[in-house]
């Protein structure tokens, strides 16, 4: 299983570290001591490199400041002290529950497509749902390690057949901003300037009308063999992971946006 990889600390200290995080969340010193059960002064030093946080205060300050589960180890390393959450392989025979558990849950929302996701959006998992999205996507990039994100936005992938491409594509590259401001990855960064160069497909002319959207929520509009359909998604994570593999899983499931879309993925699965 590929993951996103987080460069290693180098001569960056904790402290430097701790700081920045606290400043992507925007809390002040005071505010995360209150938080930690420790001191504004505590913090400030540990901050400086003037003291040096035990294991447990960087993994308490870590959790109170949302820091993903990789950055965590990356914490640590930076503090000298050894990575406190393994990276387990998917395929791993300790890992079979984990897998139980997610193929049926893809099963489960058939005939609606859902697949699994890594960190780097290679695909780990999906359901007999996922065939109508991926009809027509050049054999090529269905290879293993299949890219949600190179299917979806590449010119010989999904791209032609979505009918609001530049909307959904700027979804996504949104989420991928999100992802790239909380960890330090090289293989994402690559990830997000390829993507970032395919050409738009037709000229960049689709975008679905207005009107066609549900009010809550951007929906994927997609052709499927001269149907339109429309589809809401939804990401499911782990609560409270305690491996670095599953603390980067994500269930995505697209659920019908109306009842036609519901009916022809009933029919298609009849």
């Amino acid at each position: 299983m590929t993951t996103a990889t987080v460069s290693t600390p180098g001569t960056t200290g904790v402290g430097t570290l701790l700081r920045e995080w606290r400043d992507r969340r925007r809390i002040s010193q005071l505010e995360l001591a209150l938080r930690a059960d420790s001191s504004a002064r505590h913090i400030s030093f540990i901050e400086t490199g003037r003291a040096r946080p035990s294991q447990e205060m960087v993994l308490r300050l870590a959790e109170h400041l949302d820091v993903p589960v990789r950055e965590r180890n990356a914490l640590l390393i930076a503090a000298g002290y050894a990575p406190a959450f393994p990276e387990t392989p998917l395929d791993d025979p300790s890992m079979s529950a984990l897998r139980t558990g997610m193929e049926q849950l893809l099963a489960g929302y058939e005939p609606y497509p859902a697949l699994v996701c890594d960190g780097m959006y290679h695909v780990q998992a999906a359901n007999r749902g996922m065939e109508i999205l991926m009809d027509g996507v050049d054999p090529e990039l269905l290879r293993p390690p299949m890219n949600a994100m190179r299917i979806t936005l590449h010119p010989r992938g999904m791209a032609l057949r979505i009918r609001n491409f530049l909307e959904w594509r700027e979804h996504l590259f949104s989420q991928l901003d999100r992802q790239l401001a909380l960890m330090r990855s090289a293989p994402l960064r690559a990830l997000y300037d390829e993507i970032s160069a395919y050409p738009l497909p037709d000229g960049g002319r689709m975008s679905a009308a207005q009107g066609e959207h549900p009010p809550f929520a951007l929906p994927l509009v997609i052709e499927h063999r001269g149907t339109t359909l429309s589809f809401l998604s939804t990401i499911a994570t782990f609560n409270t992971p305690m491996d670095v593999t599953v603390s980067e899983l994500a269930l995505e499931a697209f659920l019908p946006a109306d009842p036609e879309t519901a009916a022809y993925l009933r029919k298609m699965a009849e």
